[in-house]
């Protein structure tokens, strides 16, 4: 039986890709092994949002080959499609596959031969062939399942490869999304997280659009057996008020949001050629905390992208200074090949670019305190990971509060009530009293 490690690098979606793959291998007769388990074959899963991921590919490589000299290294994802010559080109690595190959990789796996040096096997076709949907979530790596419902994006904004590396945006059908989520409760997940590269625009089939993600959110609601839906991320123009006052009703739907803004200033946005303006995005933030005032809203921002200029910044940094936001993801810019922005001017130094992300990861801080203290004191059911650390574990509240507890083997995978009462210098949750006589059930 040959053994098969997977690396995955980058989003959720890569996460729920991976597992998916690795299944499909396991139904071969592979057997799944950690990384540094001596496996027959490395798999590595690119992402290829900032220039750092081709500097980790390269470094993932270079542990393989001294834990299987022998082994053989295959690369897929983001950066394959992108690159697929210069990665053929990495000491070590034997095949690569785009965008369209990785989900054959179960059929091409035993045609494998090791490669001399430099003559890795490339299968890849262009982006615009990939047209095929691949319906994929991951198992057994989390409490929480991520369920992928979308794949490409049509969206060119000018900072991004997503539509080089992904293609056009598909989506799998309503049907076949909550047949998966079945067999997920069937596994006994509590929580699922719907993921893609841009899901709001979810219901497009070779173009054209045959259901939309209210359909999705609402026949995903009747699913019995799962506690929980989140929702990983949507763009702010496509967070409709009819998916905003949806979630605040469901049954099932978590009230927290992960809604993209990138930058606070409208000249930024326009550069950026994102398709809203600050305003719409303060009337989400508005209309969320509206229906409901404990919705917990993270933000994913973009500092240095060219053409913000000191005075640019600070628009965006008063923005989420003053917006009720509980969280954010500070991504710092990164050129990327092919993209608009790389035309963009004046192109902004790289230690300002720290400086700006020092002073929004600070804002973060500050921001998921203030949204903590809010819920101290309140009662909130909470669904306990299986990651201990020095006696404690840790699960998230419906609304996204990270709550640390004493271990204890019952509360595995269980959703407890807890009344939440001091946030601990991590800044984390801490939870006194546990009912431990009341598992919620809908």
């Amino acid at each position: 039986m040959k053994k098969v490690a997977f690396y995955t690098l980058g989003c959720k979606l890569n996460f729920s890709e991976s597992s998916t793959l690795a299944r499909m291998l396991e139904d071969l007769g592979y057997e799944r092994v950690e990384f540094n388990q001596q496996p027959d074959v490395f798999i590595i899963n690119t992402c290829s949002v900032t220039d750092n991921a081709d500097k980790k590919c390269r470094k993932i490589v270079r542990e393989a080959q001294k834990i299987n000299p022998e082994g053989y290294v295959a690369i897929l994802g983001c950066y394959a499609q992108l690159k697929p010559q210069e990665i053929a080109e990495i000491p070590g690595v034997d095949a690569v596959l785009g965008a369209s190959e990785k989900f054959r990789l179960h059929e091409l796996l035993p045609t494998f031969v090791k490669a001399t040096s430099g003559t890795a096997q490339v299968y890849n076709s262009p982006i615009e062939e990939a047209l095929e949907y691949h319906a994929s979530y991951s198992l057994n790596d989390r409490t929480r399942t991520f369920l992928k419902v979308q794949d490409g994006c049509d969206y060119p904004c000018a900072y991004c490869t997503i539509p080089l590396a992904r293609g056009r945006s598909r989506s799998d059908s309503i049907a076949n999304v909550v047949r998966a989520a079945g067999e997920i409760a069937a596994r006994g997940v509590r929580e699922i997280v719907l993921t893609g590269v841009n899901i709001g625009d979810f219901g497009l089939v070779n173009g054209e659009r045959v259901e939309t993600f209210l359909d999705l959110i609402r026949a995903l609601d009747e699913v019995d057996g799962i506690e929980r839906f989140r929702i990983s991320s949507i763009e702010p123009n496509l967070l409709t008020d009819e998916v905003i006052a949806f979630v605040a009703q469901s049954k099932r739907f978590v009230p927290h949001f992960h809604v993209p803004l990138q930058s606070g200033s409208n000249k930024v946005l326009g550069l950026m050629r994102r398709r809203y303006r600050r305003e719409l995005y303060a009337d989400r933030v508005a209309q969320i905390k509206r229906l409901m005032p404990d919705a917990c809203i993270g933000v994913d921002v973009i500092v240095g992208h060219p053409g913000e200029t000191d005075e640019l910044f600070r628009e965006t940094y008063q923005f989420l200074n003053e917006l009720d936001i509980s969280y954010l993801h500070v991504f710092t810019y990164s050129e990327r090949p092919n993209t608009l922005a790389l035309d963009i001017r004046p192109v902004v130094p790289g230690s300002k670019r720290a400086e700006r992300s020092k002073m929004l990861h600070i804002l973060s801080d500050k921001k998921r305190r203030a949204f903590y203290e809010t819920q101290l004191n309140r009662t909130a059911t909470v669904l306990f990971e299986e990651d201990v650390e020095n006696g404690q574990m840790q699960g998230f509240t419906e609304n996204y509060v990270r709550v640390t507890a004493k271990y204890d083997p019952l509360l595995i995978n269980e959703l407890k009530q807890i009344r939440m009462t001091a946030i601990n210098p991590a800044g984390l949750m801490e939870a006194e009293e546990i009912m431990t006589d009341m598992v919620v059930h809908h």
